[in-house]
């Protein structure tokens, strides 16, 4: 893609879209919320089996961030154990890691389902 300086947050988000289907998380959407609220403009979301698989792509985003400038922002977290739903908070982007369950429980695509899914595949 574009030198890293004239990337826009779409692009970004595309990426690490892509990123985490190449790290075998399922059903990855995308999703523009920037519409919807004032605190973040994408949702990527992605379904893990385990604790190492949401680990695994929390190691990938952070080799990608070293690249891309971004960075993490922490998070306070309601269960520390819990391995159902990781969130990736990168300010203009929201990484959700989720288990098949939590994602079926939370459903934030119908939930988000005023933002408009983006195709990151092109």
């Amino acid at each position: 893609m574009s030198d890293v300086n004239t990337k826009t947050a779409e692009d970004k988000a595309k990426e690490l879209a892509v990123l985490m289907e190449d790290g075998k998380g399922k059903d990855v959407v995308l999703i523009d919320v920037s519409q919807l609220n004032s605190w973040t403009d994408y949702f990527v979301i992605a379904t893990v089996n385990s604790s190492a698989h949401w680990q695994g792509l929390y190691k990938d985003v952070k080799d990608y961030i070293k690249k891309n400038d971004l960075e993490i922002h922490l998070t306070n977290r309601k269960s520390p154990d819990g391995d159902d739903w990781n969130l990736i908070d990168l300010g203009v982007i929201v990484i959700h890691l989720m288990s098949e369950d939590a994602r079926k429980f939370y459903d934030l695509e119908k939930l988000w389902h005023a933002g408009k899914i983006i195709d990151y595949k092109n």
